[in-house]
Formats: structure tokens, sequence, C-alpha cells
């Protein structure tokens, strides 16, 4: 392995994830030229304390089905076995430590950029990774001492309404799920 790398990290719930976010990493990897995105599925999200994911298990799966046949996609689960939310800076921390040399690219929408200076410790964040933005509408503003990188492209899956749809007893739209997904959820019964 070079010692020069471009990795996108892609954090979230991923609860499921949706071809969005196979969109968006891919508009990542394309206009970064990243030898890779790290699939980050957290264990407990701090902006989204509300109601339990499926467990981490399920998430990671429904991750490796998604991603299967892309060969530039890693499924990371190290932020599963930590205690406690998960927070950007230290997965980002950890991950300049693990790839030394390397670039890392924090791959977000437009609405968590809004929210980052919420986030704990944004700025040890950003002394790791340079931001990659989906602008969805307006440009996202950029802020002193961030790296930012804006890309634009749209998809109208929603893992919120996914979620909602089955839980509803409806079927979700499959032109938002990868197929082997829809199977896992299918199969395991998650969200009803």
């Amino acid at each position: 392995m070079s010692a020069t790398r471009n990795i996108g990290i892609f954090g979230g719930t991923f609860d499921p994830v949706h071809l969005g976010h196979l969109h968006l990493a891919g508009l990542a990897r394309e206009s970064m030229a990243l030898d890779e995105v790290r699939f980050l599925p957290c264990r407990i999200s701090p902006h989204k304390t509300a109601t339990a994911p499926a467990s981490g298990e399920d998430r990671c799966e429904m991750l490796r089905r998604a991603t299967a046949g892309l060969p530039w996609a890693v499924v990371d689960d190290s932020e599963l076995h930590q205690t406690g939310p998960s927070y950007s800076y230290q997965t980002a921390e950890s991950l300049a430590a693990q790839f030394p040399g390397s670039r890392l690219f924090w791959i977000m929408g437009s609405d968590q950029w809004e929210a980052l200076p919420r986030w704990k410790f944004p700025e040890r964040l950003a002394k790791c990774v340079e931001f990659i933005v989906l602008a969805r509408g307006e440009a996202p503003q950029p802020r002193a001492g961030y790296r930012l990188h804006l890309i634009s492209g749209d998809h109208p899956a929603s893992a919120t309404a996914i979620r909602n749809t089955i839980a509803g007893g409806a079927t979700p739209p499959y032109d938002w799920l990868h197929p082997a997904v829809a199977e896992w959820i299918f199969e395991k019964g998650l969200y009803r």
C-alpha cells in the first residue's frame, strides 16, 4: 500500500443504507479521485438519540450487501466497538494515525455542514480531514480553518421515509434500496 492515498470517510447511522448514500459516495470518489470510501456506521449518533437504530450487525450486513460490487468501498465497523456515542473527531484522529501520510476526506451533506459548529470538537476534526460537502440548493459557505470541496448532485432517497413506510405496513420504494438490502430488511423483519 502506498503511503499517500486519498481516503473518503462516510459516517452515519445507515439505518438503512440506501442508494442515495451510494450515489453521494460515488460522486465524492469521482470528484476527489478517492482511492477508497470507508463507510462507518456509528454505534450511537450524538445527533439521533430519540430512537435506537437497527443493530450494528444488521446495519453492517446491509452495508456489505450494498457495496459488494464496489471495489473502492470499505465497510469499517470500528465505531460499533466503542462505548457511548460516536464522535467524528475521535474517528478522524484514529484514521489519521492508522493511515499516516494519507489525505482524509469527510463526506457529508450540506445539512451536516451547517450543523458542524455544534459537533463535539469540530476544530479537531478539521485538523485531520478535508470536507467533501454535497450542495443541495444554495452552496454552503466556507469556514476559516476548514478545507471545503463542494460537489453537486441529488437523490430522493431518505432512510427516515424508508423506515416509516415499512413501519406503516407499506412496501418501501425499491428504487431507493439495493435489492440485497431490501431482501435483508424483509428477511430480518426490520423497521416493522
